[in-house]
């Protein structure tokens, strides 16, 4: 009977792009065969203490818990379909993340006067790029979906944004042929689509482009082929360098714009809501840190409550 983990992880790669889209599918081989295949592929069902030694190994790597985690879930797809067709017996296991391993990266928040001087330049310096970035700076898409995003999707009779699918690019690992497709598809969360109100800087620079645009055309590049992710965080990074800004990813203008609006006393609710968040959790855990200040004002109040 097959139960080697490479021979039931092809039968379970053959069962599984069935039934998921083709990006989530690409994300899985990626995991398989950069990390799984190598550590389990020769042997059978992994027990308990393999698998926390395969955590122990990628944490002294340098993986990142996201990296690990997805692993995991993949690894646990192969085990479920093992048990589920007879191959093997059920695995039971609970694996451990070293405590070091739990600090979360530093986040890139651009400080209010460096959101000012930038926007100030994308505002002063048009290009279809420029206008990309600003509408990020100042609705917190997020690459992917500013690269997907139309001049259909920019209502100005309602200033709105509406946004509902984002650009990938798409790895396949399969057969030993590495190819890549960009792909436009819809985001993979339902609240990832979502409407949000124009800023009146961007309403002030759409509203006369909306009129004269291809509706079909793609906002940063105006044409009908999307701009890669990869380019625009290299047009980015060399702007940022070009303004003597801090060398931060692209995703500091979600952060940034989601920073200014906690700080702004936002509705968190409303904010979540903004981002695309699946839940306002995220949100909480992400951007509401309450300080000191903030934790003496809750003690009054609740001090005051019951005197």
């Amino acid at each position: 009977m097959t139960n080697l983990f490479s021979e039931v992880a092809e039968l379970w790669k053959a069962d599984k792009r069935r039934y998921v889209k083709k990006s989530s599918y690409a994300i899985y081989l990626i995991h398989l065969n950069k990390h799984l295949l190598p550590y389990f592929g020769a042997g059978g069902a992994p027990g308990e203490e393999d698998i926390q030694t395969f955590v122990d190994q990628q944490v002294l790597a340098g993986l990142s818990m996201s990296t690990i985690s997805s692993s995991l879930l993949v690894l646990k797809m192969i085990l479920s379909f093992g048990e589920k067709y007879g191959f093997w017996q059920h695995v039971i296991y609970n694996v451990h993340f070293p405590t070091s391993s739990k600090t979360q990266r530093k986040m890139d928040v651009l400080t209010k006067e460096q959101q000012k001087r930038l926007a100030k330049y994308l505002q002063d310096n048009f290009s279809f790029r420029n206008l990309g970035i600003l509408i990020c700076l100042m609705s917190g898409l997020r690459i992917g979906e500013i690269c997907a995003l139309q001049w259909k999707d920019l209502d100005v009779d309602s200033g709105t944004i509406h946004v509902d699918k984002t650009l990938q690019r798409i790895y396949l690992f399969d057969d030993g042929v590495k190819e890549y497709s960009l792909q436009v598809n819809t985001p993979k969360t339902v609240s990832s689509i979502r409407d949000i109100p124009m800023s009146h800087k961007i309403a002030r620079i759409v509203k006369p482009l909306r009129k004269i645009m291809n509706p079909d055309h793609y906002v940063i590049t105006n044409a009908g082929e999307p701009l890669e992710t990869r380019y625009l965080r290299d047009y980015f990074t060399k702007l940022m360098t070009e303004l003597g800004m801090p060398p931060v990813r692209f995703h500091a203008l979600r952060h940034s714009f989601a920073t200014r609006c906690i700080e702004s006393k936002c509705d968190y609710k409303t904010v979540s809501t903004i981002l695309g968040h699946a839940s306002l959790a995220t949100t909480m855990d992400l951007y509401v840190h309450p300080g000191f200040d903030d934790k003496k004002r809750c003690i009054e109040k609740m001090s005051r409550a019951i005197d």
